[in-house]
């Protein structure tokens, strides 16, 4: 038997969330250092399953099947395509950033009365989510995926609720009640899509009689499986409306301002950089796969709701006056791109979405954990508060405007790359949502300046006038954000040539061929 390498990848952070959670709580450090090495362990395992995964080889690899609850025909069976290892490959990365970021975000505190934040479970939490993201990537047992895909929720309700932003405008106890409120409305938004989903697993069972991805993906190729229309579509609902809710997608997207809001800047970038990669990584994987006939169905009025995720989430990051929950915003637009790129049913398009989420991942994290560094500075999260800190932190003024500019997607950074591809496979079938969603890249160039510009340039604050430039761990953590963002802009052919193969594929799943140019077609 060969070695379980993607058993290994997931279970290694989860038993480091178990060995740091039970560090002494006299030794904090050494439950950061736990975790930390944990971290980059999991990423040495997520290179490995990228080494020994061959883009041109079978569409799932690295397989693992056992039996797990036969009565109802459960199995643990995993595997990764090209898509879920480039997500798993992003996850395994970020992570010991988010660590290192984070490093003393559950230092002791004290308001009034002594308290004690619990150091060792705020690490632990962060292995504890990285653990079941990295095995929502691999499953392919619809089951074992929702297990999962819900299971998340616990530790992020208690990252966002138990240790949130220390910058307050209206002080710690405010601050309090709102970490209490982002976290409830998180888990409310995320459990009722769940609700659903489960419901829709039923269904499914009850139609293809076992969970297994792959064997109802090739039942329902070879005509073994019918299912009738109306049954396909009511199950594509409760699979996407789940989806929409994590990714998220305008209307469902209301909890993440709160939520990335209030939480530190490193859980921040676990919400949207990571776990919110698994709404639209599902959306590939199990609402293409299983239901192709209800995915084109559905196609045009998903396209007009990422179209509004993309012009609502712009418009809205132009007037924040809060510097993460700009970002939030940002992000809720980014994500419009991405599902677009995915609905539009051209390969350009889904390599580009692809793409788009490991290049948001990459960016949202370079620009948040800078932003988290300046807000711990200055104690504060408002942008009027800022003013001339280039002047002051050349440094961290400059990594902030990478990652500003990134965000933008400006060429020769890695967003470029995708959000182009998502635009050319969009315009090539839906000329009409392609031209709107254009206005999304103009709104991102606004917000994204004038936050640099009111923050960053001007006469130097008092209040900033003595803020240090990056330290060498925050720089340990943003320079390779930094090189990666240039490096994928520049050349983003290693991770375009693993995803190719899995989007051409899923093209195949949905029975759809990329339109021919209008001057071939005329001949």
């Amino acid at each position: 038997m060969s070695f379980p390498l993607l058993t290994a990848t997931a279970v290694l952070p989860a038993l480091g969330a178990v060995a740091t959670a039970a560090v002494p709580a006299a030794r904090r450090t050494a439950a950061k250092w736990l975790a930390l090495i944990t971290s980059l362990a999991t990423l040495a395992l997520a290179i490995a399953v990228g080494v020994r995964f061959d883009p041109d080889g079978a569409r799932y690899q690295l397989t693992e099947s056992h039996a797990w609850i036969s009565a109802f025909g459960v199995r643990y069976e995993l595997g990764v395509d090209g898509i879920g290892v480039a997500l798993l490959a992003l996850t395994a990365l970020l992570i010991p950033f988010v660590i290192l970021a984070g490093w003393h975000d559950a230092d002791p505190l004290e308001t009034g009365s002594h308290r004690w934040r619990p150091t060792q479970g705020f690490f632990a939490l962060i292995l504890a989510v990285e653990a079941m993201v990295i095995i929502s990537f691999e499953a392919t047992d619809v089951f074992l995926f929702y297990i999962f895909f819900e299971a998340m929720l616990i530790p992020l309700y208690f990252l966002i609720g138990g240790f949130g932003d220390r910058a307050h405008e209206h002080g710690e106890e405010a601050a309090s009640t709102q970490r209490s409120y982002a976290a409830v409305k998180f888990l409310l938004y995320n459990l009722a899509g769940g609700l659903i989903m489960l419901a829709a697993v039923i269904g499914l069972y009850v139609v293809a009689g076992n969970f297994s991805l792959t064997e109802i993906a090739q039942a329902r190729a070879n005509g073994s499986l019918h299912m009738a229309t109306n049954t396909e579509r009511w199950l594509f609902l409760g699979f996407f409306f789940a989806f929409a809710v994590k990714a998220p997608l305008w209307p469902l997207h209301t909890w993440l301002p709160n939520a990335m809001g209030e939480a530190t800047a490193p859980v921040a970038v676990l919400i949207t950089a990571v776990v919110d990669k698994v709404g639209t990584f599902a959306m590939l994987r199990f609402c293409l796969q299983l239901f192709p006939e209800a995915s084109k169905w559905a196609t045009p009025v998903i396209l007009v709701l990422a179209l509004i995720s993309i012009l609502y989430g712009a418009l809205l990051a132009v007037g924040q006056r809060d510097i993460k929950r700009l970002i939030a915003y940002a992000s809720i637009s980014h994500f419009g791109f991405i599902i677009m790129g995915i609905f539009a049913m051209t390969s350009q398009g889904q390599s580009g979405a692809t793409l788009y989420m490991v290049n948001h991942g990459i960016s949202t994290a370079a620009l948040l954990l800078v932003a988290g560094f300046l807000i711990s500075r200055r104690g504060s999260r408002l942008i009027a508060d800022f003013g001339g800190v280039q002047k002051v932190a050349p440094v961290l003024a400059g990594t902030f405007l990478i990652g500003g500019l990134a965000t933008l997607s400006l060429p020769g950074l890695a967003p470029f790359v995708s959000e182009f591809l998502v635009l050319v496979g969009t315009f090539t079938r839906h000329l009409a949502i392609g031209i709107i969603a254009t206005f999304g890249i103009v709104l991102a160039a606004l917000y994204t300046l004038v936050l640099y510009q009111r923050t960053m340039t001007g006469p130097v604050k008092p209040e900033v006038s003595a803020m240090p430039d990056l330290r060498v761990r925050e720089l340990v953590v943003v320079a390779p954000l930094i090189v990666l963002l240039i490096f994928l802009g520049v050349y983003p052919k290693p991770v375009a040539d693993i995803v190719n193969p899995a989007v051409k594929q899923t093209m195949s799943d949905v029975h759809q061929t990329d339109p021919k140019p209008e001057a071939e077609a005329a001949k």
